[in-house]
């Protein structure tokens, strides 16, 4: 008795569904154009200047806004930690991945917030990742702003609640939305402080006021305003006065502190439960202690960083006031942030501008869709306290040249 040959089924190539988008690559790298995906910063010689391909450059697009990444006490402090500690913990922060640091920096975080609590993750994106799949379970909701972050799109998706969308700032639809949902469900309303396409501000006054009056808990995610916003430079929450009514304030070392990590700080009496129940939390290793250590001196110096503040603030006017007088479309009618965006026709304008600068010495962030808003290609400078009035005298310039000659300005 024979048995029939078993059917081989032709394999089916998983990476075929990236053929369009390797196809555009290449078509823009035909072109002769630098990747704008794959910058090698080949030396960093200041928060403000690199080298890259030789070029001394002008960095306008990173997220050190508050200048600390060559801060001689933050840099001190990461080497005495990996001289006494090590390059690594080998471990996850609920085995033997908590070292002396790690609490440094969570009690830093409790001090310049002024709250009860705070937990530590590796990233800021696994600190939205996990407190938008722990908080909120099956039968709850979360709500949130249509031009969130990925990392709080993918940590909705990762957890079991029920996920409402509301048109960007609007106070209104927010309103609306809540309405709808049952009175007695477990609610959450997820807001930025600054939104990082386009650097505008939330309303939020207006937004925790309605979601208080729905019955809603609200989490804030600081990323693009710790720092700078408020008194004691909070974020935005601060500076709108509703620090009392948001519940869990979400951030990260990646932006204003100047190294790597994230975090959540909040005043509920339960909030470190957190660390029981939240898997990015639970199931990764813990930041090395060279790291942590750089965070909990940089979080303490930027409670007194007011001089920075202040600069940081002269640093926005002065390029917005700059690029909208020569005729840019900016992201927003007013310096909100530090965050000025320049917004382009297409994507072959918004490339050439790009190539343009870089090649005169001034690195931004090209940025397009999916990215940024539908049909929207920008170039995003981030401000640093540190760039002083001649480097942006000289930005101001470039971008004058650079924008009449991709015709973006008459």
């Amino acid at each position: 008795m024979s048995t029939a040959a078993a059917t081989v089924l032709p394999e089916t190539d998983l990476m075929s569904k990236f053929d369009g988008l390797i196809a555009e690559r290449a078509a823009l790298l035909a072109a002769g154009v630098t990747d704008p995906f794959a910058i090698v910063m080949d030396e960093v010689k200041s928060p403000t200047v690199a080298v890259i391909k030789g070029r001394e450059t002008i960095l306008l697009g990173t997220y050190n806004y508050m200048g600390m990444t060559f801060d001689p006490d933050v840099i001190a402090a990461g080497k005495d930690a990996l001289e006494k500690f090590g390059s690594g913990t080998n471990g996850s922060r609920m085995l033997n991945g908590t070292f002396r640091d790690h609490m440094e920096a969570e009690a830093a975080l409790r001090e310049f917030y002024g709250t009860s609590g705070a937990i530590v993750f590796s990233t800021g994106y696994q600190a939205n990742l996990g407190m938008m799949a722990t908080l909120v379970g099956k039968g709850e909701y979360i709500i949130l702003d249509a031009d969130s972050h990925a990392s709080i799109y993918d940590g909705c998706a990762m957890g079991n609640a029920e996920v409402v969308r509301f048109r960007h700032n609007s106070v209104e639809d927010l309103d609306k939305r809540l309405g709808r949902l049952p009175a007695d469900a477990g609610k959450l309303v997820v807001l930025e402080g600054v939104y990082s396409m386009l650097g505008d501000v939330a309303p939020l006054k207006e937004m925790v006021a309605v979601a208080k009056r729905h019955g809603a808990m609200v989490l804030v995610d600081e990323a693009h305003s710790m720092g700078f916003f408020g008194p004691h430079g909070r974020g935005v929450y601060e500076d709108a006065g509703v620090a009392d009514d948001v519940d869990f304030i979400v951030g990260t070392f990646s932006k204003s502190v100047g190294t790597v990590g994230g975090f959540c700080v909040s005043n509920h009496p339960k909030f470190d439960a957190i660390r029981l129940a939240c898997r990015p939390y639970i199931f990764t290793a813990s930041l090395p202690p060279s790291v942590v250590a750089t965070a909990a001196t940089s979080i303490r110096k930027l409670m007194h960083a007011h001089n920075k503040r202040q600069h940081l603030w002269e640093n926005a006017r002065m390029l917005h006031g700059g690029l909208s007088a020569l005729g840019f479309r900016l992201g927003t009618p007013t310096p909100q942030s530090a965050i000025i965006a320049v917004i382009l026709n297409d994507q072959e304008q918004a490339v050439a501008m790009w190539q343009a600068l870089l090649d005169q010495g001034v690195y931004v962030n090209m940025a397009r869709p999916p990215a940024t808003p539908a049909g929207t290609f920008l170039l995003r400078c981030s401000l640093c306290a540190e760039h002083t009035p001649e480097q942006l005298t000289r930005v101001i310039g470039l971008f004058e040249a650079a924008g009449r000659a991709v015709g973006a300005i008459g």
